[in-house]
């Protein structure tokens, strides 16, 4: 265990902090997007019933992708504060670059990449717990998946059940229903990327000496994370709503029903799983799914495109943000 300064303690928790709140930010498009999209809410409100689900999704889940973070992807014996430091502003960097681009990326995927290119910068490929990065990496592409197919499957279902009845019933039907699943999202959002900023700060302060001889992740740490996050999503990132609700395709409010609810099924399950998957590739998948029932030029795959370039670009990128920013302060 190493001994830290409390100063630098306290500045590095802020830090990380602030990644929290760029998580909600980056990410409330995809707490939103479908249901701005169908006009069920209008956008301030939309943040406000998303921030509001981010903040409580800490009484539905527990720890498990915090401690998958927090020691399921580097060991932490070689973890110091110098490590977070590099790794959450690796990753803050590449969320404010990809913001202003308007690029839907993971703020997940850019902390894992960015824990694990400061490890790497300062001990090699030694420390790595490659099971943990084989889960996250294989996550890249089954939970789109997972959510494209549900997507698919559920609205095939939808269209059955609801084919005899007046579209305007059915319409008012499930703009009602979309409160609903835009509630179940935001919470399994909440639940999985809230829990990746606590299982920074908790290793850190293992690490530290500040837990004793046994990791967990302190109350606070979860409420403040929570609540930061929250905070994040109800300033919101409206460049990226734009994308993810208009441009992958357009919705009705039976599309947006589905693809919140099936991308909330894939995230509860990741979270049930301990497994830090990204929200953006989750409903991004969804949203494909439901716009491929109508045709598939229903779907803008040059968006697709662009956007899965990000995704895949977004670990190694953050890496090597986070490896410099580590070469930089590693004298200090």
């Amino acid at each position: 265990m190493v001994t830290t300064g409390l100063t630098a303690l306290i500045i590095v928790i802020l830090f990380a902090l602030i990644f929290d709140f760029l998580n909600g930010f980056h990410d409330a498009a995809n707490s939103i997007a479908t249901i701005v999209s169908t006009r069920v809410l209008k956008p301030h409100w939309a943040v406000i019933w998303a921030a509001f689900f981010n903040f409580i999704a800490f009484l539905f889940f527990h720890g498990e992708v915090a401690t998958m973070v927090g020691t399921g992807l580097v060991n932490p014996s070689i973890i110091d504060i110098k490590i977070i430091f590099a790794a959450v502003f690796g990753a803050i960097i590449w969320d404010i670059v990809t913001w202003y681009f308007g690029l839907p990326t993971s703020s997940s995927h850019a902390l894992v990449g960015g824990l694990v290119g400061a490890a790497i910068a300062k001990s090699g490929f030694h420390f790595l717990e490659w099971n943990g990065i084989i889960k996250v990496v294989v996550s890249i592409f089954l939970s789109p998946l997972m959510g494209f197919i549900l997507a698919i499957i559920l609205m095939i279902i939808v269209y059955r059940i609801f084919f005899a009845v007046y579209r305007h019933r059915a319409e008012n039907l499930f703009k009602k229903l979309q409160f609903v699943s835009a509630a179940l999202f935001s919470l399994g959002h909440g639940g999985n990327d809230a829990q990746k900023t606590m299982g920074i700060i908790a290793v850190l302060l293992f690490t530290s000496g500040h837990l004793g001889p046994k990791f967990y992740i302190p109350f606070w740490v979860v409420i403040t994370c929570n609540f930061v996050m929250g905070l994040g999503t109800l300033f919101g990132g409206w460049r990226i709503v734009k994308t993810m609700g208009m441009r992958i395709t357009k919705l009705k409010p039976v599309q947006g029903f589905c693809a919140e609810t099936t991308a909330a099924a894939t995230l509860f399950l990741a979270n049930y799983l301990g497994i830090p998957v990204s929200t953006t590739h989750t409903i991004a998948g969804s949203i494909a799914g439901v716009g491929l029932i109508r045709k598939v030029r229903g779907v803008r795959w040059n968006v697709a495109e662009k956007i899965v370039w990000a995704w895949i670009f977004t670990i190694p990128a953050a890496a090597i943000l986070s490896g410099i920013v580590w070469e930089l302060v590693r004298k200090l």
